[in-house]
């Protein structure tokens, strides 16, 4: 009976995870979407009114790099940023820690 409830809850901590995974990718995408189309709005008006100076690089740039940020985040570009790292670490140093008790 034991094993039967470990497996619903792994299960179920499996979907939270996944569900939560799928927000996030639908947050960057609904992201890289407004950023496309902020920036076609604004390179069309810097190169009407203003295009001696190019100011929307600076916008291009800024906000670029918190989109690539974010893409990072998202996607785990980088496994030691995402939360299941944490997780996996926290429970090591826990196992750890109890091996060590169970010693002295």
């Amino acid at each position: 009976m034991e094993i039967i409830m470990e497996n619903a809850t792994n299960d179920y901590e499996k979907y939270q995870r996944a569900k939560k995974q799928v927000e996030q990718i639908k947050g960057f995408y609904s992201h890289l979407a407004s950023f496309i189309l902020v920036m076609a709005v604004l390179i069309f008006i810097n190169l009407k009114y203003t295009p001696q100076y190019l100011w929307f690089f600076w916008t291009l740039f800024g906000w670029g790099i918190g989109l690539l940020f974010h893409a990072i985040r998202t996607f785990n570009f980088f496994p030691f940023l995402n939360s299941d790292w944490e997780e996996r670490k926290i429970k090591q140093y826990m196992e750890e820690e109890n091996r060590k008790n169970k010693f002295e």
